[in-house]
């Protein structure tokens, strides 16, 4: 199925494990029989918002799997991410919207969430009392931890070689350029 949907110069592994798809013989057939020609292929912008959508929820699902190996059961994946993007820093709730993609509402639950299970502290500003400066527990830090060495090994398997890097170089640049060109066209037009 991937490789319908790319070049037929482009090579993709297909064996996972000790299985080869060449074992099965139907979804070879069927892997010859829909190839196209490079010039059929169409990225649109839905394709790359659909396609990044799906890789979020994968990422999701691995971070709730990493999670559950650690024993934690009282955050979910949106909540660990909210960790990782406060990092070793105090920041306020609107630096912390600027730094990710949440919902004013989404954040404000997640925040209760992180705050209740000894994640993160909140300290209400000596000047305004409305506003609150949050941080990072030591809870908190030793689960961003466990996550990125969990990630370190995901990491070893996407970056096997310089060729690899690259393309994940690539890839970072690419959805940067989308999330700038896609939001300069939100607010200001084409």
């Amino acid at each position: 199925m991937i490789q319908t949907l790319l070049p037929s110069e482009v090579e993709v592994e297909t064996s996972i494990g000790d299985v080869e798809v060449a074992d099965f013989p139907e979804i070879t057939a069927k892997k010859q029989a829909h190839r196209h020609p490079a010039h059929t292929v169409v990225v649109t912008h839905f394709e790359l918002a659909r396609m990044i959508e799906r890789v979020n929820r994968r990422f999701a699902s691995l971070l709730r799997t990493e999670m559950a190996k650690l024993g934690i059961d009282d955050v979910g994946p949106a909540q660990a991410m909210v960790l990782l993007a406060i990092g070793d820093v105090e920041l306020s709730v609107g630096e912390l919207l600027d730094r990710g993609h949440y919902v004013g509402s989404n954040i404000s639950y997640y925040l209760k969430q992180l705050a209740d299970g000894g994640y993160i502290d909140r300290v209400a500003s000596q000047r305004d009392k409305r506003s609150a400066r949050i941080r990072v527990t030591e809870k908190g830090e030793q689960l961003c931890a466990n996550l990125r060495d969990a990630g370190g090994a995901y990491n070893r398997i996407l970056a096997r070689d310089a060729d690899d890097l690259r393309n994940l170089e690539i890839a970072f640049q690419t959805l940067h350029r989308l999330e700038l060109v896609w939001g300069n066209a939100a607010r200001y037009g084409i």
